[in-house]
């Protein structure tokens, strides 16, 4: 309940206590992330850098290589491996639809979705 005579740094907002409180944590939370987003991307950028000159790397030296080789159609095919890779269909994994694959993805699904 707002005090009479409440001069407070958010008064000229005409904002009860409440909701400046919300204010103030929404504005707190978006600072956090936006710094934590700044601190992930300097971490992070150089090494996509070096894994992407890589990556180019070999496919150069594979088309080198084998010159007869398409690049489109390898580009296609590289693709399509990594989406089943990502997927669990690659020769040699495990099967991600195994029943603790399965029970994590339950909990994982009961867990954050909630009721």
């Amino acid at each position: 309940m707002p005090r009479p005579g409440n001069h407070g740094c958010l008064s000229f907002l005409h904002l009860q206590e409440d909701n400046a409180r919300f204010l103030l944590l929404f504005i707190v939370m978006l600072g956090y992330m936006l710094l934590g987003a700044g601190v992930f991307m300097a971490l992070e950028a150089p090494n996509e850098e070096i894994e992407r000159s890589r990556i180019n790397a070999s496919v150069e030296a594979f088309l080198d290589r084998y010159p007869e080789a398409n690049r489109s159609d390898l580009e296609l095919l590289l693709q399509e491996y990594a989406d089943a890779s990502a997927a669990g269909f690659v020769e040699g994994k495990a099967t991600r639809w195994d029943y603790v694959g399965s029970f994590y993805f339950v909990g994982t699904v009961v867990s954050t979705i909630g009721k």
